[in-house]
């Protein structure tokens, strides 16, 4: 079900709510979190809207859309509130801001925000200088971004760095999960040997390739070379971990498959598929605290030439 509600107000909106939960049964209880995704009106918003809809199954939540319109026009709102199947299992608020209201959105959510339920912010597309001073994003305990959207990935990384607060991360982090995890588990199995270096070969503007060799940086406190090359389906092409007895080389082959070499070892043909925003995203909800390891491999980060970004490290792996 969708309603629309033109030249509003946040009293308005709210009263519809209650009307709704009323005659339709859509109620708020079950709602483990309050999502607004800053975002400007048009494509970006629907495909946000439709992300948060599908992580929605894993995290029922109110979704509040800040979609910002032309800032020339007329101050007003427009509303629209969509329950139901156009919601997944959350319920969607859309919030169309013209003129000078496109920039309050962190007074106009305040009202629709859920009691005594967490508040994660997430921008789509370009994310603000300071997520944590931003207005939306100062509410919040949990802010995510998505660097790959934006005109340089790896320089808007390294300015996200450099405002870095606890409760801060992006979505290249969650793209590099699996990543992490196959590489962690080659490293389980013998011989159990010091790496001595590593080494991530990715595009030029991958911010998952540098935020990969942060977190091999941070986690093995070892030299680690930031490679650029081409990549068949994705943004990291390969990593090896440098050891006395042989590497150990993942290597992409395609954007669901890649090969894992170690020593002793047949090589392998393992799943690597390229995640999607809506995988991301689920992951991204599932923890709300501060995410330190992601803190320590956003800080460690190789500047060009292979060096790395001095940090408080630890040796234990991720």
């Amino acid at each position: 079900m969708i309603v629309d509600l033109p030249s509003t107000d946040t009293s308005a909106v709210n009263r519809k709510m209650v009307e709704l939960r009323e005659s339709a049964g859509a109620v708020a209880l079950g709602r483990v979190l309050t999502l607004v995704i800053s975002t400007e009106d048009g494509p970006e918003a629907e495909q946000a809207i439709q992300a948060a809809n599908d992580a929605s199954r894993e995290h029922p939540c109110r979704v509040l859309v800040l979609a910002r319109g032309i800032r020339r026009a007329a101050s007003r709102l427009d509303a629209q509130i969509r329950i139901g199947g156009d919601a997944g299992a959350s319920e969607v608020i859309v919030l169309r801001m013209y003129g000078p209201l496109a920039d309050q959105g962190g007074s106009i959510i305040v009202p629709l925000l859920l009691p005594d339920a967490p508040i994660v912010t997430w921008w789509p597309g370009e994310p603000p200088v300071s997520p944590s001073e931003d207005p939306v994003g100062s509410v919040a305990g949990r802010r995510i971004t998505d660097v790959s959207t934006t005109k340089s990935p790896s320089r808007t990384l390294v300015r996200l760095g450099n405002h870095y607060r606890p409760g801060d991360t992006d979505i290249a982090w969650s793209r590099i999960t699996s990543w992490r995890a196959l590489l962690t588990a080659a490293l389980d199995e013998p011989p159990y040997e010091d790496i001595t270096r590593a080494e991530v070969d990715g595009v030029a503007e991958s911010a998952s390739a540098d935020l990969l060799a942060g977190w091999l940086s941070s986690r093995l406190d070892v030299p680690v070379t930031r490679s650029t090359v081409e990549v068949p389906g994705g943004h990291v092409g390969a990593v090896r971990l440098i050891r006395p007895s042989g590497n150990v080389e993942l290597r992409r082959l395609d954007s669901k498959t890649a090969r894992l070499t170690q020593p002793g070892q047949p090589v392998r043909r393992v799943a690597l598929s390229r995640r999607t925003a809506r995988e991301c995203l689920a992951e991204e909800l599932r923890r709300l605290d501060r995410d330190e390891i992601f803190e320590e491999a956003l800080a460690a980060i190789p500047r060009s030439g292979g060096g790395r970004r001095s940090s408080s490290r630890t040796k234990a792996r991720a």
